[in-house]
Formats: C-alpha cells, structure tokens, sequence
C-alpha cells in the first residue's frame, strides 16, 4: 500500500512503501569497504509515521565519519542498520499530533532527538537528552519505534534518522525547518557538521574577535569550526592536520595560516582556544599542548572506547587550563540551527566550501574508504 502524501497518519493505521536505503549488515569488515561491501543498498519496507513523527523525502544526505565510525566498529551498533544521520528533505507526511509543520516544507535531521522533559533537555545543550540517548543506542525512534524492516525483519535505525535513504520516517523533534531558498545539501550539513563544529566555537570556547583560535583536525566538523568562527569575526584562526591537502583546504575557507601540529609547537604557537574535531587520543594531546595558560581546548571528535590520552594535571591547575568536552557542539538544535541559517544567508559562512563531492547511493561503500583515507571534507548523497 502506498502512502498518500499531505495527509495525516491515524494512530493504529499505519500503511507502508518500498523505499531504497543503504544498510549495514557486518560490522569491521576488511578494507576497503568498495571490495567486502558491508553496506548493502537494497530495497526496504518503511512504515508510515505514527503520533509525533513525520514522513521526510530526503534530498540529500552528509556521509560523516560517524556513519564511518559504526561501520568499522569504533561506534559499536545494532545491525542490520540504515545508516545516515546528517540529512535534510521535504515533508510528506505528518503524524497524529504534529500540527507545526507544512507538508513540502523543508526540514533538517538532528542526530540526537531530545525529549524536552529530562535533566539533560533543562541543560541548555550541555549534556544530551537521556531519552533520545537511549533510543540512540538501541536503534530505535525517541519512544522505541522501529518503522523500517527487510521482508518482515526489523531494521535498525541511526541515531533517529537512516538518512541514506530515499524516505526517512523520524520523530518531530529530529528534525528543524529551514526556509525555501536552502539548498538541500547546505540545509543537511547544518544538522550535523555545523551543529557540531559551529557549536564548539559559539556555544562552549565563545571565542572574541581578538582571541587566537586553532582547530586541530579538518575534516567537516573541524572545517565547520573554521568557517563559523570566521564568520562571527574572529580574526585569527589556524588550521592544524597532517594532510597537506586539508591545510590548503583550511587556507581556502578563510584560515589565517594553516600547518600541522608539529610545526605548530616548533613555532612555539599558544592559542586562546583550541578545538580538537579528529576523534584521536594524540590529536587531544596536540590541542591540549597548544592551548595557553588560561585558554580553553574544547574536544567534539569521537575516538575508539577506551582510547587513553595523557594530560598533564599539574599544568591544569598551575596554568588554570579548561578542558570540555562538546557533544553536538552542546547545541538546541531548534535554536542553533536558524543562527547557521541566518549567517549562511548573510553570506558569512561559507558552507558551500565543506562539500568535497557529490555521489550517488550506490557509491556508499567506496564514500567510507575515501572517508577513511582522510580525503573528503563532506560527501553529499543526492536522490532523484
């Protein structure tokens, strides 16, 4: 049965479509990933929204290294999964109670659902809604529905979204609206590589126009920080990776120089805030190393559980340092994400620049090696 669009799901009567999505099936598989394919693109049953849910066609979706970071295990999962998390498109659908929404309006995914209610919803975006954490972890929708399956098998979904997919049913609130003149693949990566990176800087180092700021670690999230600190006029912003690639790609979107982290401490460089967005105990130790007496180093990469990194706690205390970890740039999605949207539209930031290449759904698999190799800043899968 297919879905008419532009109505309103009744509870208890939920019809469904055929959609096509990417799912993982096996967990730390061999590299590369374009020859074991543990992404299978295949065809999936996808039920309609219930209460406080929507149907989403889905423009376009960010191949992120979270999405890298559950295939490879460093994230562990349940599988099967339909991956995808950063993602932006049109409402088809609403569910019972959904009443602040217009079918055809445009609509980011957030990745981390939050319920309005718990400790962590009251914090400001300190810490994360305990409910959507929980539902993040089990592979559900906030409130434990699961809408996707493969010939009457449940398929899991990723943190609330499976946005590689040409539909999506998620909850109302994974989801922010965005005006018209959006493009989709700009709209999508302010769900996560903005939320996150834009975050670190607005939210948690609140640099000033004067502060010397570095961001050790290019990949989106880390490029995102770049250009949203540029674009709230901080005048000094360095660039910090081992790609000689990625520190051209820094001095492009607007970095005031750009070098490794060696090069960095040879210099005898100190900076007022430093974010670390590698997701790498060394690249921790690095941003900690660089950060002044006083300054702050904020941490929003994501390495493997139980990773170790060393810190210094003498030089905590003696150099009254801070370090503070961000998860989602410590953001409210429906407050942070029209902040993005307003500079993007000022031409401020340069969001534009973060896109590397534009693939289809088929190429997931080679995306994750080109994203493991280090290469891609954001990977946009777009659909007809």
């Amino acid at each position: 049965m297919t879905i008419k669009t532009g109505t309103t799901a009744d509870q208890g009567s939920l019809s469904t479509r055929t959609i096509r999505g990417a799912v993982l099936e096996v967990v730390g598989a061999e590299m590369p990933y374009a020859g074991s394919t543990p992404i299978r693109v295949e065809d999936l049953e996808l039920e309609g929204p219930g209460p406080g849910e929507i149907l989403v066609r889905i423009e376009a979706a960010g191949v992120c290294h979270s999405d890298l970071s559950v295939v490879n295990g460093n994230r562990p999962r349940p599988v099967p999964m339909l991956l995808g998390h950063e993602a932006a498109g049109l409402v088809e659908e609403l569910g019972e109670g959904v009443s602040d929404l217009a079918i055809g309006q445009r609509v980011v995914m957030t990745f981390l659902p939050r319920c309005g209610e718990c400790p962590g919803c009251h914090s400001t975006g300190k810490t994360p809604c305990e409910q959507g954490s929980a539902s993040n972890g089990a592979g559900t929708l906030l409130g434990g529905a699961r809408r996707l399956s493969v010939k009457g098998e449940p398929i899991n979904h990723h943190l609330g979204v499976s946005g590689f997919a040409s539909y999506a049913v998620v909850s109302r609130r994974s989801v922010v609206p965005v005006g018209a003149d959006v493009p989709a693949h700009i709209a999508a990566l302010l769900g996560c590589a903005l939320l996150t990176g834009g975050g670190a800087i607005l939210n948690v180092a609140k640099p000033s126009s004067s502060s010397r700021v570095a961001i050790v670690g290019l990949g989106g999230v880390g490029m995102a920080a770049l250009i949203t600190a540029r674009a709230t006029g901080v005048e000094h912003v360095v660039g910090i990776d081992t790609l000689p690639a990625k520190i051209d790609s820094a001095r492009a979107l607007g970095a005031t120089d750009a070098m490794t982290s060696q090069e960095a401490m040879d210099r005898g460089e100190k900076f007022d805030a430093v974010i670390e967005a590698a997701g790498h105990p060394r690249a921790l130790e690095a941003a900690i190393s660089l950060t002044k007496p006083g300054g702050i180093t904020v941490t929003v990469g994501l390495p493997a559980p139980g990773q170790p990194a060393s810190i210094d706690p003498l030089a905590l205390t003696a150099e009254a340092r801070t370090i503070v970890g961000s998860y989602l740039g410590s953001a409210v999605p429906e407050h942070d994400i029209p902040v993005y949207e307003a500079l993007w539209r000022s031409g401020a930031l340069a969001v534009e620049g973060l896109v590397s290449a534009t693939i289809g759904l088929e190429d997931i698999n080679s995306a994750m090696d080109t994203l493991q190799s280090g290469q891609a800043l954001r990977q946009i899968i777009t659909f007809p």
